[in-house]
């Protein structure tokens, strides 16, 4: 008889726990779908942002299409490919202050020199290593690798006007641009129009 009380209350209390765990008022599993749904909503607002404030303009490797150039899917948003050429450099026409881009407009020459657009994928060759604190400070203060001590970012990179975007769409864009597929790609370091 004892053995039959103490099951039924094992039982009993096994049910009450089930019901409270599955029970869909439950404060805990609230606030895990609502994270994970405001998670995806960030990351979809940052996919969003990307399309079209225009990253994949330069960031992008492109190849040359009956429409001019398209963009290569397997390399969207890994910047200058590190084994990429581009055409040989007019340096008078430079001097004369005109900017020249290569073909797939992942590299820019300028009076500062060259420089090459990153790689902003996941990958720790992008910014698979960075902090959002990181990303902030590259937009909102133009410094490279969004490092207090790093190198101003060069030109192209329209950081004067993304520095005016919200907090929340800096942050949308940072959490999507962590969620692409890594591409390992060493994007070259600019170089000084003496170096051309």
């Amino acid at each position: 008889m004892r053995i039959k009380i103490l099951l039924t209350s094992i039982i009993g209390l096994a049910v009450v726990f089930m019901a409270i765990i599955s029970c869909k008022d439950s404060p805990v599993k609230e606030q895990s779908v609502s994270a994970s749904t405001d998670s995806m909503t960030l990351v979809k607002r940052g996919e969003y942002l990307v399309s079209f404030i225009g990253c994949d303009d330069c960031h992008s490797p492109k190849r040359m299409g009956p429409q001019g150039p398209e963009l290569i899917p397997e390399l969207r948003l890994s910047g200058f490919p590190q084994q990429g050429n581009v055409p040989p450099v007019n340096k008078d026409e430079v001097k004369k202050g005109w900017v020249l881009f290569a073909p797939d407009l992942t590299s820019a020459v300028g009076p500062w020199g060259q420089s090459f657009a990153a790689n902003l994928t996941s990958d720790v060759s992008g910014i698979g290593n960075w902090t959002e604190e990181n990303f902030i400070r590259a937009l909102r203060e133009g410094k490279f690798k969004g490092l207090e001590q790093g190198r101003n970012l060069l030109p192209p990179m329209p950081w004067m006007a993304y520095k005016n975007m919200t907090d929340e769409d800096i942050r949308a864009i940072f959490a999507y641009l962590k969620t692409t597929p890594p591409v390992h790609n060493i994007v070259p370091a600019p170089r000084s129009l003496q170096d051309l």
